[in-house]
């Protein structure tokens, strides 16, 4: 069975991090450079949440507010559940659709920050299995 361990493998475990006191702006012009949907909050090497795009259409447009006097302490979510390199890709997916989430934080044995993983990756990754499966069978029936 798939792990999150095969995801960080093949997308890598970079993560793009802010500190709690960039403006959202930033953290919008950030995430629009690198093309991203979610950016982690830190406090040095220590995480404290991650603001998605989900985040600032909730809490800074339905509630008024403005980017550019907002910061990402404020609007962050930091109350998703943490994965591991060993969680399943299954669980990843049951666990994104009951919350209605869309990122995980990937956290090692030491409780450090590893990786970011999202809906995309984890749905990527089960139709690559998938078709591995499919070619797998194919190359049986063949032989």
């Amino acid at each position: 069975m798939k792990t999150v361990k095969h995801i960080l493998a093949r997308k890598g475990s970079d993560v793009i991090a802010v500190a709690a006191s960039t403006t959202v702006l930033n953290v919008l012009k950030l995430m629009a450079e690198k093309n991203i949907g979610s950016v982690v909050v830190k406090d040095g090497e220590k995480y404290l949440g991650m603001v998605t795009e989900r985040d600032y259409a909730r809490k800074i447009i339905l509630m008024g507010k403005h980017s550019d006097d907002t910061t990402a302490g404020e609007i962050m979510s930091n109350d998703l559940p943490h994965i591991t390199p060993k969680s399943t890709i299954d669980t990843c997916m049951l666990m994104m659709s009951e919350k209605n989430i869309r990122y995980l934080p990937v956290f090692d044995e030491a409780e450090s920050l590893c990786g970011i993983i999202s809906i995309n990756d984890v749905v990527y990754e089960t139709i690559h299995s998938q078709k591995e499966t499919i070619d797998q069978l194919h190359s049986y029936i063949h032989s």
